[in-house]
């Protein structure tokens, strides 16, 4: 069809081994420099059309890492074998708002990104993919005129060369892939320095610029902070009532695919049924109880018997389908059996989505005298949305359109609307929701859905996979903001916190081996030289955000620091003045330079580092606005 249509332009098909001749066909993945073979033809450019920068999550999953030093890793390598191109999915997620996330996809897309949910930076991944590229671009002369030459030194080093004699440019690739040992690699008559699995680039064939597993960028960490402005909510609460055959008006013999039934207007949809039983079919001891069991093809449940909430099932991104079995009380005479079906996102990929399917499809009232009871082809009622949604209630036009309570004994039960108002909060940072304590639901914030939330649905590491929804400031009024919540099984609104979300922890963590930074150099038509004022030596630096300035240094260690930013601890040695020489050079500032040099810090109380081949000045810094704490 591409080729039928435009036929002189070139297109791509991501991982198509059999593109046509017009076609040009790419790689998607995370290590396409090793798992991609090339273009399909001699004259089609090898391009790396998605290159995964961790993973998106769904409900349920524990978060999706990818570090900078892999990612970085894998583009060098790829440039180094052909490549022409690398794009990043994702470099910027952002929020699926309303219902737009795809089935079971949590409405914080792609957080581990280089920018964040809120559009910050996610350092050191966004500065050390930038300084790959900035490497790459003191090369591109070579890479594009230059003719390659690959030396597989061993097992696991390699060099790879693009040289043009007749321009004098020249670039060489030294690579390491052994994942746990470092290595010295011999090229053209002088020894280099590989850590374990990396590689580094060498514009001129002669100096390191930047290697991919030595970070010289900031780090930061996220925080969220309560805001004191939006505090102190006033909650109210509406319930949802529960329907009968007598409300609901679309009838069938057995219950309706959700799909169809919702036709994407809503995630809900009502089924509800009749029975009547005497007292004969019911069992005759008083601590027996009959089992309803629904086997739903998806996404989640709640049921309820005679008004009453009976308990709540879901299945995940990976099986859809589960059932839900549980023991009811049930009543001589009428007995009204109501569902309320639900929708986690449409189908995202794969053959024949039209054949994916939802809903419940089978169910049955087992233990009771007779056994065990196929109530599927009952007879059925239905209807998609709940009344609330129809009215809008979270809406200004709509919120009046219902009575609204104070808070009462039942107020953390299912099908639950939860009202208040709040001020924007201080400041211009980025505003998120904490909901800690709540479960299942849907928020609007002045009539605008900020998407699903699923807090309750824990990961292997017993954590929600978000607890944390962005509003953006875009959605709010300087006063009087509306925020209405749906709760599906139950909550406590009390518990909901307005937070301003900022990068304000920085952090750096620079060994004595690590090459200075790679703007310190610069090509200026053939000539390759040094454009830094500073000497060409490895140092930590620091910039706060937002011209704010470094307040507090909460952690620095020259030695050899353990963890990470956010979470650093002192290893085996440090040296004592560590602390006083990174305030010295930091404190007051908006950006700092530390040199990673032993004179700076060494005495003779020290000694315990003597035995460490390389030490590393790791520092963790807090940045606030002149005279204020964070802000």
């Amino acid at each position: 069809m591409a080729v039928g249509l435009y036929n002189e332009i070139p297109w791509i098909m991501c991982k198509q081994k059999e593109a046509p001749p017009a076609v040009i066909n790419t790689c998607n993945g995370r290590h396409c420099a090793d798992t991609f073979q090339g273009p399909n033809g001699p004259n089609k450019p090898s391009l790396w059309t998605e290159n995964w920068t961790a993973q998106y999550r769904t409900f349920g999953d524990p978060p999706s890492q990818r570090a900078a030093e892999d990612i970085a890793f894998s583009v060098a390598r790829f440039f180094a074998k052909n490549g022409t191109y690398v794009n990043y999915y994702m470099y910027y997620g952002g929020t699926n708002f309303g219902r737009t996330a795809s089935s079971f996809v949590s409405t914080r897309y792609y957080d581990e990104g280089p920018l964040d949910e809120y559009g910050l930076f996610r350092e050191p991944k966004w500065s050390h993919l930038r300084d790959v590229h900035r490497a790459l671009r003191l090369a591109k002369k070579a890479l594009l005129w230059g003719t390659q030459s690959v030396q597989k030194v061993s097992t696991d080093l390699e060099i790879t060369v693009y040289e043009n004699t007749n321009l004098k440019v020249c670039v060489a690739f030294l690579t390491n892939n052994h994942t746990t040992k470092p290595n010295n690699i011999n090229f053209r008559g002088k020894d280099y320095f590989l850590p374990e699995k990396s590689v580094s680039i060498l514009p001129d064939c002669k100096t390191v610029v930047f290697n991919t597993e030595s970070v010289v960028s900031q780090h930061n960490a996220r925080n969220f902070h309560p805001s004191k402005i939006a505090s102190n909510l006033r909650w109210e609460m509406y319930k949802e009532n529960i329907p009968t055959v007598d409300n609901l008006s679309q009838k069938s013999q057995t219950p309706l695919e959700l799909y169809t039934l919702t036709k994407d207007t809503t995630d809900y949809a009502w089924y509800s049924t009749r029975i009547e039983f005497n007292r004969r079919d019911l069992p005759m001891r008083s601590d027996i109880l009959p089992v309803l069991q629904v086997a739903s093809l998806g996404h989640a449940l709640l049921a309820f018997v005679n008004g009453e909430y009976v308990g709540f099932k879901h299945g995940n991104n990976i099986e859809k389908s589960f059932v839900f079995r549980k023991p009811v009380q049930l009543k001589p005479g009428t007995n009204d059996i109501t569902f309320l079906g639900q929708l986690v996102g449409f189908p995202n990929s794969g053959a024949y989505m039209e054949k994916r399917f939802a809903g419940p499809r089978a169910v049955t009232l087992q233990g009771l005298m007779s056994g065990t009871l196929d109530i599927t082809m009952n007879s059925w009622a239905h209807s998609a949305g709940i009344s609330g949604e129809k009215l809008q209630i979270y809406s200004e036009d709509g919120v009046d359109k219902v009575r609204w309570s104070p808070l009462t004994n039942d107020a953390h039960g299912p099908m639950t609307w939860y009202k208040t108002y709040f001020d924007a909060p201080e400041g211009k940072k980025p505003v998120a929701l904490r909901l800690s304590k709540m479960s299942k639901g849907m928020i609007w914030i002045n009539g605008r859905s900020i998407g699903r939330y699923w807090v309750s649905f824990l990961s292997p590491l017993k954590q929600p996979t978000q607890s944390e929804y962005h509003v953006p400031r875009a959605f709010l009024k300087p006063k009087n903001n509306l925020m209405v919540v749906l709760e599906e099984t139950g909550g406590d609104p009390e518990s909901i916190e307005v937070v301003t979300v900022n990068r304000d922890t920085i952090c750096s963590y620079v060994s004595d081996h690590f090459p200075p930074h790679v703007k310190s150099w610069e090509r200026k038509g053939d000539e390759f030289r040094q454009i830094s004022e500073d000497d060409l030596k490895p140092a930590a630096r620091l910039t706060c955000p937002d011209d704010k300035i470094i307040k507090k240094i909460d952690f620095a260690s020259y030695g050899d620091t353990l963890g990470a930013c956010g979470n650093f601890a002192v290893g085996n040695c440090t040296a004592p003045n560590s602390v006083k020489v990174v305030e010295k050079a930091c404190l007051g500032k908006n950006h700092c330079r530390v040199p990673v040099e032993k004179s700076l810090f060494e005495d003779s109380s020290s000694s315990s580092c003597s035995a460490l081949g390389f030490r590393t000045l790791a520092i963790q810094a807090r940045c606030s606005r002149q005279g204020k704490d964070n802000e």
